[in-house]
């Protein structure tokens, strides 16, 4: 049941959009924005993933350099050095250190109609410091009065964490470090406060032996920097199109119903669909629904093709009466865009 309308002109953005950050690299990936309006303009905050061209009988890659002019260098290794181990085409060591083949970072995208954007030539936000060392990825945008809260996850050789980043006019940052410590992200902020607390979802990976939990869970906090009250929102269900893995996309949007929160699941093939969550107003803890199908689909060929097919992911939508308007990445590649009826996902939770 897919009930997304796609717009005519997807995908909005590609990666022969985008200016790579230095000279030798290219964009291999453009992946699921965080999305604001900021002086009457429409924003996207893409992560976007930079591979180095590769020379034959070498392996390069880029990585977080605060001394230099871009902020990130290359190392080259040579293909048949002992001390390189290559057996992932997304990672590899070198004499005992980790390193990514691609390397993200955020870059502006802005637009007058929420159609049509023009890419920024610089990235907005570099990894900085050991627990961004491999990059920032998957930000979500959440304004709260005149502060816009970004959380997006920190990648390091320590794992993935949630990171926290404020601002009020998009030229100066407040970097607040790790919100959450790895394992975790898909982080999103409420908007407003719920009795007196500030709310986030979020997606720790708990891991033991071949088994593993990948669940949307919940915390608040009364300041918005120490978080507690850890609570297991939904779970991976067992036979339906989110049994592997799920986490939160963006803010969750508040109706009358209750808070409305659009999630990615996948299944055992690792195909990405969209789904609800209805959560009661008064208590986040209490969910009132969720989807038993999912309300968007990778059926579109952009969304079936691409460096990982079979994926539509939102981190980013924006809201204007019954409309929400989804940014979505569509098989970690391009960047796509689809309105959604709040009426038609509350009465597929059959509330």
């Amino acid at each position: 049941m897919d009930i997304a309308k796609r717009f005519d002109a997807n995908p909005l953005i590609s990666p022969a959009d985008v200016v790579p950050s230095l000279k030798g690299a290219e964009v291999e990936c453009l992946l699921n924005p965080g999305v604001f309006q900021f002086e009457g303009k429409t924003f996207l905050l893409m992560r976007v993933a930079e591979r180095m061209e590769q020379r034959d009988g070498f392996l390069s890659t880029l990585v977080v350099d605060p001394s230099s002019q871009d902020g990130v260098s290359v190392v080259e290794f040579t293909l048949d050095d002992p001390k390189l181990v290559y057996d992932d085409a997304r990672v590899f060591s070198y004499d005992g250190k980790t390193y990514l083949t691609t390397l993200s970072h955020l870059r502006l995208a802005e637009s007058e109609d929420g159609v049509t954007f023009k890419v920024h030539e610089k990235p907005l936000l570099l990894g900085l410091g050991e627990y961004e060392d491999f990059g920032m990825e998957d930000c979500r945008v959440t304004q709260i009065e005149d502060t816009y809260v970004l959380t997006y996850t920190a990648v390091s050789e320590y794992g993935p964490a949630v990171g926290k980043i404020t601002t009020k006019d998009w030229k100066s940052f407040q970097r607040d470090g790790i919100m959450l410590p790895p394992p975790n992200k898909d982080c999103a902020i409420f908007e407003e406060k719920i009795d007196q607390k500030y709310w986030c979802l979020h997606r720790p990976v708990v891991k033991v032996d071949s088994w593993s939990e990948l669940n949307i869970w919940l915390a608040s906090s009364p300041d918005m920097q120490h978080w507690g009250n850890h609570t297991c929102l939904a779970k991976t269900r067992p036979g339906l199109w989110d049994s592997q893995r799920i986490g939160a996309g963006a803010a969750p949007i508040k109706t009358e119903k209750g808070w409305l929160e659009i999630y990615h699941g996948c299944d055992e093939s690792s195909r990405y669909c969209l789904g609800a969550l209805l959560l009661d107003l008064d208590d986040p803890t209490k969910v009132i629904a969720r989807s038993n199908k999912p309300i968007m689909e990778p059926i579109a060929k952009y969304e079936q093709e691409g460096f990982f097919g079979n994926v539509v992911f939102t981190n980013g939508h924006l809201v204007k009466g019954d409309c929400v308007r989804l940014y979505y990445g569509a098989s970690d590649t391009v960047i796509c865009a689809a309105d959604l009826s709040i009426k038609e996902i509350l009465t597929s939770l059959g509330v």
